[in-house]
C-alpha cells in the first residue's frame, strides 16, 4: 500500500474509532465510562447539550478525512461538496456551538474554560473561512482553511490519546487535566502550520491528499 494511503488508513482510524467511542459513551444520552463524579454532575445538568456535541463532533471525525480525498473530490465533486457542507453545518457549526456553551462548565477551572473555549471558537471560525473561500471559489485558500479546521477536529482524538498517555504516566487526572484542553489543539495548528509552507512547494501528485 503506498505511504499515502496508510496515511489516510491511519487516519481514518483514529477517527472512526474515537467517533464510535464518543458515540457509545454519550451519544445516547446515557454516561458509560467512568469520569471524574464533577464531570458526572455536569452531564447529568447538561445531559442534552453535551449528547448534541458529541454527535456532532463525531460526525465531523468521520466526515473529515474524506474531504481530502483528491479521487473523490475530482470524480464526484457533487459528493464532496455535499459532505463539505454536511461536515461544516452539523458537524463544526453545532459541534462548534455546543463546545462554547460546554467550554465554561469543564473540567478544570478557568484554564480548561479558556482552552475549550478558544477551540470551539477557532473550530467554527476555520470552518466559516473555509466556506467563505469555497463560495468565492478561492479553492486553494478553501483547502488550507479546511486543513486547519480538521486540525482542531482532531483535537478530539489527541485529547485522548493524551489522556491515556498520563494516565500511563500516574499522573492524577485533575493534575493533568486542564494541560489537556491546550495540548490537544495547539500543537495540531501549530504542526499544519509548519507543513503548509513544505508542501506547497512539493509538487502535487494524484491519489489521496492527507
Amino acid at each position: 500500500m503506498p505511504l499515502k494511503s496508510w496515511r489516510f488508513a491511519a487516519l481514518a482510524f483514529f477517527c472512526i474509532s474515537v467517533a464510535g467511542y464518543a458515540l457509545w459513551a454519550y451519544g445516547s444520552g446515557v454516561q458509560r465510562v467512568p469520569v471524574h463524579p464533577a464531570m458526572i454532575a455536569v452531564f447529568d445538568q447538561r445531559r442534552a447539550l453535551i449528547t448534541t456535541h458529541a454527535i456532532a463532533a463525531s460526525l465531523a471525525l468521520l466526515l473529515g478525512p474524506f474531504q481530502f480525498v483528491d479521487r473523490l473530490r475530482a470524480r464526484a465533486p457533487r459528493l464532496h461538496r455535499g459532505l463539505g457542507y454536511t461536515y461544516l453545518v452539523a458537524g463544526v457549526a453545532v459541534g462548534g456551538s455546543s463546545g462554547i456553551l460546554l467550554a465554561r462548565h469543564s473540567f478544570g477551572g478557568f484554564v480548561s474554560h479558556l482552552g475549550f473555549g478558544l477551540l470551539a471558537c477557532l473550530w467554527m471560525i476555520t470552518g466559516v473561512m473555509a466556506t467563505r473561500a469555497a463560495l468565492q471559489r478561492r479553492f486553494e485558500d478553501h483547502r488550507v482553511w479546511m486543513i486547519r479546521n480538521f486540525a482542531l477536529t482532531f483535537a478530539a482524538v489527541t485529547l485522548r490519546l493524551y489522556l491515556g498517555l498520563f494516565f500511563a504516566a500516574g499522573l492524577r487526572f485533575e493534575d493533568f487535566y486542564p494541560a489537556v484542553a491546550w495540548l490537544c489543539w495547539v500543537p495540531n495548528l501549530i504542526a499544519v502550520e509548519w507543513w503548509q509552507p513544505r508542501r506547497s512547494s512539493t509538487p502535487p501528485r494524484p491519489g489521496l491528499s492527507v
